[in-house]
């Protein structure tokens, strides 16, 4: 198998809310959207996002009307701390400020206004075989 490009795809209230938040935030583009469904990426190739809305038909039935939780995406960096700053001065405010795990993990959390939990993060020391 051969994986062209990956793609996580995310259940919301309001598609226009979430694709904003993403483009203002973390340099998404929108590629395409529709009543309902919104699909956005980088430049740089990082995870393509899609939002659909919450009831759409194109869902399967038992997923239709739940919406995003307990999923995180999340986004290495450079510079956690200039990332934390950036966010703050556009206003968004961390939902868990930067901390660091015990394994050399540093990370922060950002909540967008449908409740997509976004996380930043960098190794304090880079694993091994990365």
């Amino acid at each position: 198998m051969r994986i062209k490009s990956s793609v996580v795809c995310l259940t919301v209230d309001d598609v226009p809310t979430s694709s904003k938040f993403l483009a203002d935030h973390f340099g998404y583009v929108e590629q395409m959207s529709a009543a309902g469904f919104a699909s956005l990426a980088r430049e740089d190739g990082g995870v393509d996002v899609v939002f659909h809305a919450r009831g759409l038909e194109v869902l399967p039935p038992e997923l239709r009307d739940v919406r995003v939780a307990g999923t995180i995406v999340a986004f290495v960096v450079d510079d956690l701390d200039a990332e934390q700053d950036r966010l703050r001065a556009e206003g968004v405010e961390p939902s868990l400020p930067i901390r660091e795990e015990p394994w050399g993990e540093r990370l922060l959390l950002v909540t967008d206004p449908n409740g997509v939990v976004y996380e930043l993060a960098e190794w304090a020391e880079a694993p091994s075989g990365r």
